[in-house]
């Protein structure tokens, strides 16, 4: 009787444990549900529609151009080459020009290591991407703020495109969006699903650790986004000056 309770106990330990994950995974996929009805889960998909709209409107530009270019390049073998076998080269030129642009144009989310080689001028666009892919299984308060730190990539793309790559501001902003959040994520992602809601020794959960640093990211952002506008104000208001300054003088000179 003992050893068939000695038995028993490891599989009713498992049961709970597998009973407990499948809990964990459908009270995820309720606040999912929850984030994509809520008006920041409508906003973050009204971006990604836009996002979408914006890559099929160059995806169609670059095909009309590599139709152009097949066109022009069959037109020039003409002039040398008999007719059917200049279409036939213009064809295949066609062909492979459409390939490589639809395979560029694929928006899989970037790894870690793309994020860190990304030109500063699309590392906002990337690391949107990439923190889209990772919403699966984050609690709805870190889903909110996955949604913020998309509207600030997008807000700060413009800005890091004319940012001097090799300024501390440069190498600060992309620390923290493509080493410092990839690693907050991986390593919260890590942790088995059951467990992410256990109170460890420090008095916090996994899922507490994760939207915390989310937060303090949002909120270094935020910060880095407004000293870059600030920057943006002084550098127009200092040209302004600088142009008043001469071509006033020299308009009211004698």
């Amino acid at each position: 009787m003992d050893d068939n309770s000695g038995q028993r106990a490891p599989m009713i330990d498992r049961a709970r444990s597998v009973a407990a994950g499948f809990a964990d995974v459908g009270l995820t996929q309720a606040e999912e549900l929850l984030r994509r009805l809520s008006p920041e889960g409508r906003e973050q998909a009204r971006r990604e529609r836009e996002a979408r709209a914006r890559r099929q409107k160059r995806l169609m530009v670059r095909l009309v151009l590599a139709a152009i270019v097949s066109l022009l390049g069959g037109a020039a073998l003409a002039a040398v080459l008999p007719a059917m076998l200049a279409l036939a080269v213009a064809a295949a030129l066609m062909l492979l020009l459409v390939i490589v642009i639809v395979a560029q144009a694929d928006p899989r989310a970037p790894g870690r290591e793309a994020l860190v080689e990304t030109g500063l001028p699309g590392l906002a666009e990337q690391a949107g991407i990439w923190l889209a892919a990772q919403r699966r299984g984050m609690p709805l308060p870190a889903l909110r703020l996955a949604d913020a730190l998309g509207s600030r990539f997008e807000a700060l793309a413009p800005r890091l495109a004319q940012l001097d790559p090799r300024s501390p501001a440069a190498a600060s902003i992309r620390k923290l969006v493509a080493v410092e959040l990839p690693a907050l994520v991986d390593s919260w992602r890590m942790v088995g699903i059951s467990a992410r809601r256990e109170m460890q020794a420090d008095g916090r959960t996994p899922d507490d650790h994760l939207i915390n640093g989310l937060r303090l990211i949002d909120a270094e952002l935020a910060r880095a986004g407004e000293c870059l506008g600030r920057s943006s104000l002084d550098e127009i208001a200092i040209q302004g000056r600088y142009l008043e300054l001469k071509y006033d003088g020299e308009g009211g000179a004698p």
